[in-house]
């Protein structure tokens, strides 16, 4: 799971973090929820605190809400 935090002004991505970065060994909800988490404090430490969230056309239930919800717990507000 990515997930990624794009200006879309300029068009370039401030902040990302994946599954495959976070190498906790977590599977499913789990991984979603710390990509959540490293997404919102990556995006604090580039100075971002308010997002717009892009579900990619996906429901909102399971890992993306996961996501989205950790991500909200650490700070960025949607």
């Amino acid at each position: 799971m990515y997930a990624q935090i794009i200006d879309d002004e300029s068009g370039r991505t401030l902040a990302a973090a994946s599954t495959l970065q976070l190498r906790s060994g977590a599977k499913n909800v789990e991984a979603a929820a710390a990509v959540g988490r490293a997404i919102a404090e990556r995006a604090r430490a580039v100075g971002v605190t308010r997002v717009v969230f892009d579900r990619g056309g996906f429901l909102y239930h399971g890992r993306v809400k996961a996501l989205a919800d950790a991500a909200r717990e650490a700070g960025l507000e949607f």
